[in-house]
This record gives structure tokens, C-alpha cells and sequence, in this order.
């Protein structure tokens, strides 16, 4: 899930001009230089230590997130409204940085949930639970009431999914394998062939979906002004302005503790013109880009959200090694760039991730051929490219056994899932 400003309307703050917003959003979009961060945002379904598969009484999540505020970690410590523990790492000089500063501060939620007989759970979406909020904040209240308007599949997003969510440096401002423009198209493909192999949520509500991936399926339905990808074939700075523009507004954040007022067909743009309800702030635009909901997002940097949340304590680190390695090695970056480049044939003119080639990923995984074909020459790159970053053995050891396991097998977690429950449902 997003962050940035949630808190209520500042009254005083003055109007945004189309003209200032236009240059904010161009500012901020794609910062450019050098890749030299590396980021990662981590979501965990929390459930029974012993058995998952039990509700978890409110009262006792609510408990433990009160607990999990005291602990001093270094990471940005959220909750999500279905319960949901978010880990969101500082920018790490490193791949290995950011690696060692987030397990140590997993280390310490988990020992507080299992003396709480809790666990963190990394899986896509909730396997045997219907989506329930827990928090009730008016961000939360405004969202569930604007998605809602389009069916279940947004509360569903809210309140029972859970990803591994990949933070990068844009690139470099001139052409080339760390260019800012080949970087994020190379992420709108490259993103397929992620999702496709860590897809890992087949189940929802206890029956299987049809799905690899469930929670990119839950996402696809959401409403496309705000999950779509801008058009590809567009300078990425002036296609993303135009998109988040255009979207449309979620809620108009109010002060004094009164609900936020939820518009229908109003536009940022159009809000800017009209003025009415009340005229936005620069502090509503920023507000605005945290309610959009596209699976590869500019922030700055970009960050690629389409990742299902990986099974066992150390699984998120496998897409974060694998996606860091070929985005910001050189020679991995120019591997899967050459690679997923025919991918767009496949996509087509439909902006991720309603193109077939998303949809293809999310339905079924590696078991795609031309996915599968990718991936391999993918993760190859990104074992080679490994020892090149600085990643330790164990690191590389364990992407050396995700590709045996899954991607030369043409698999995903979610066929380690299926296996496990042979019938049609998953076991209560």
C-alpha cells in the first residue's frame, strides 16, 4: 500500500495551479542519476502461529500492532486495513544493506508475535479468510467507499493482500542500460516475467481462483483510471503526468475529524478547474498520487508492485536480489532488457496489467512458455550478476535454488500450493 500525507486538510494551505501541478509532478516523477539505493516494502498477512487457517480475534491484532509500535527498528513499521504488517526499509546503499537492516528488524516482529502465538504469513492474498477491516481511519473509510462502487475486488486489495514491493533508483537522465526511459519500460515488461515466477495466491475465501496469482488478478478489476499503467509508448515523464492528472480523485481529505467526501468522475485536473468542493492544495496532489495504484509506480524512484508476498522467512529475498540485479548490474540490466524486449508484441497496445501479456503472468505463471523462456535467461543473469553486487553466498545460494526449484521446472510457489490441496478447495 501507499505512503505519504494521510493526515486531514490543512485549511489556509493555497490553491494548486494545472501549471504548478504539471511542473510538481515532472520534479518528482523521475529523479535521475546513478542507481544507488536499493529499497524493499514488505507486506504479511498475520494469523495463527499453529493454525493458520483460524480467525484471529481483532482484539488480539490490534493488540499486537500496539506492541509491534514500541519495538526501535530502522524500518518504517505500518499497518494495512485488513491488519496487515507493512515493513518499509530506508534507502539502502546496498543490496546487502538493505538485506541484513530489514531481517534484523523481521527477526524482531516475529518474536513478538509468536510470544503473542501470532505469525507473519507470505502469501498473495489470505487463503481461507474473507476481507475484513480492521482499521478505521478516514482514508480507509473514503477507499473502501470509492472501490466499493466497482465491486469486491478492492476491499478485497485492502484488506486480505500482501506483496514484496521492489524500490529502485529511476536511472540515469541519458540513454543507455541505467537510462531513466529503458528502465521503465524495461519494468512494465520485466514485470510480467517477476509476477509470473513469484506468483503466489491461488486460493481466496478457500477455493482455488484459476489464478497463479489472485491478488494481480484482484487488482486488474480494481478501476482502471487508477491501476493502469500510462501508455508505453510515451516519454515516461509527460505519460505519467498526463496519467496522474487524469485519474481520478479518490476523496477530498477535510479537516476538524469530518468524513472525507468521496466525488464521483471528478479528476484531478477537473478539481483544479472547477475548484469545488473546495479548491486543492499541493499537499492534495501529493495525497492524490498515493491513491494510484499502477503496478510499476514513479515516486521518485520507481517502485514495482506487482510481486506476490513469498512463503518463509527469507523468501522476499529472492525477488528483491533477482529484480535489484537486473535492474542495476549493467550487463544483467542489457541481458533482460534484450530478453523481454519481444515481449511487447505480446502485450499489445493495453497498458499493464490488463494486457494479455499480465494477464497470461498472473493466471499461469511459469506454466506461460514464452514466460518460462524468459525467466530463465533472466535468472541466470541474475546469479551471474550477483557476486558482482556484493550479495553473499546464502543470498546467492538461495536464488540458485528458487530458479532450480521453480524456474527451469516452469513453476511458482503458488504450483507448490495447489499440490498441497489436491481438491478443489484449500483445507479449513
Amino acid at each position: 500500500m501507499p505512503t505519504g500525507p494521510t493526515g486531514n486538510f490543512i485549511e489556509g494551505d493555497p490553491p494548486v495551479t494545472e501549471t504548478e501541478a504539471e511542473a510538481f509532478l515532472r520534479g518528482i516523477c523521475f529523479k535521475t542519476g546513478p542507481p544507488r539505493a536499493v529499497g524493499v516494502e514488505l507486506e504479511w498477512l498475520v494469523h495463527e502461529l499453529h493454525l493458520p487457517q483460524l480467525p484471529v480475534e481483532p482484539a488480539r491484532v490490534e493488540a499486537a500492532h500496539t506492541a509491534l509500535r514500541a519495538l526501535p527498528l530502522d524500518s518504517a513499521l505500518t499497518f494495512e486495513p485488513g491488519g496487515q504488517v507493512e515493513l518499509s526499509s530506508i534507502p539502502a546503499p546496498s543490496l546487502m544493506a538493505c538485506i541484513d537492516s530489514v531481517d534484523a528488524d523481521l527477526d524482531a516482529v516475529r518474536a513478538e508475535l509468536r510470544a503473542r502465538d501470532l505469525t507473519l504469513s507470505g502469501i498473495g492474498t489470505d487463503p481461507w479468510h474473507p476481507a475484513q477491516r480492521l482499521l478505521h481511519e478516514p482514508r480507509y473509510d473514503a477507499m473502501e467507499s470509492y472501490l466499493d462502487r466497482t465491486g469486491p475486488e478492492g476491499r478485497a486489495m485492502m484488506c486480505s493482500s500482501a506483496s514484496v514491493q521492489v524500490c529502485l533508483d529511476a536511472g540515469e537522465e541519458e540513454p543507455g542500460p541505467l537510462g531513466y526511459g529503458r528502465r521503465w519500460l524495461l519494468a512494465h515488461l520485466l514485470g510480467a516475467v517477476l509476477m509470473a515466477a513469484f506468483a503466489n495466491s491461488p486460493f481466496h475465501h478457500g477455493r482455488r481462483t484459476g489464478w497463479r496469482s489472485t491478488r494481480q488478478a484482484l487488482w486488474t478489476e480494481i478501476e482502471p483510471g487508477r491501476s493502469l499503467a500510462p501508455p508505453q509508448d510515451l516519454e515516461p515523464r509527460g505519460a505519467w503526468t498526463r496519467r496522474a492528472l487524469d485519474a481520478p480523485v479518490m476523496c477530498v481529505r477535510s479537516g476538524n475529524g469530518k468524513p472525507w467526501d468521496v466525488p464521483e468522475a471528478l479528476s484531478f485536473r477537473s478539481w483544479i478547474r472547477s475548484g469545488t468542493p473546495r479548491p486543492p492544495t499541493r499537499a492534495d496532489l501529493e495525497y492524490h498520487l498515493t491513491t494510484l495504484f499502477p503496478p510499476v509506480r514513479p515516486h521518485g524512484h520507481i517502485e514495482l508492485r506487482m510481486i506476490d508476498a513469498q512463503p518463509g522467512e527469507s523468501g522476499w529475498i529472492i525477488p528483491l536480489a533477482v529484480t535489484t540485479a537486473l535492474f542495476d548490474d549493467p550487463q544483467a540490466s542489457e541481458i533482460a532488457y534484450r530478453t523481454v524486449k519481444p515481449l511487447r508484441e505480446t502485450a499489445g497496445s493495453m497498458p499493464a496489467p490488463r494486457n494479455p501479456l499480465w494477464l497470461n503472468a498472473a493466471r499461469y505463471g511459469l506454466a506461460d512458455a514464452e514466460l518460462r523462456a524468459a525467466a530463465e535467461i533472466c535468472f541466470e543473469a541474475a546469479l551471474d550478476a550477483l557476486p558482482r553486487l556484493g550479495a553473499s553466498t546464502a543470498v546467492q545460494c538461495a536464488v540458485a535454488e528458487f530458479t532450480e526449484r521453480y524456474v527451469v521446472r516452469g513453476r511458482c510457489p503458488a504450483d507448490d500450493l495447489l499440490d498441497s490441496a489436491p481438491g478443489k478447495d484449500i483445507r479449513t
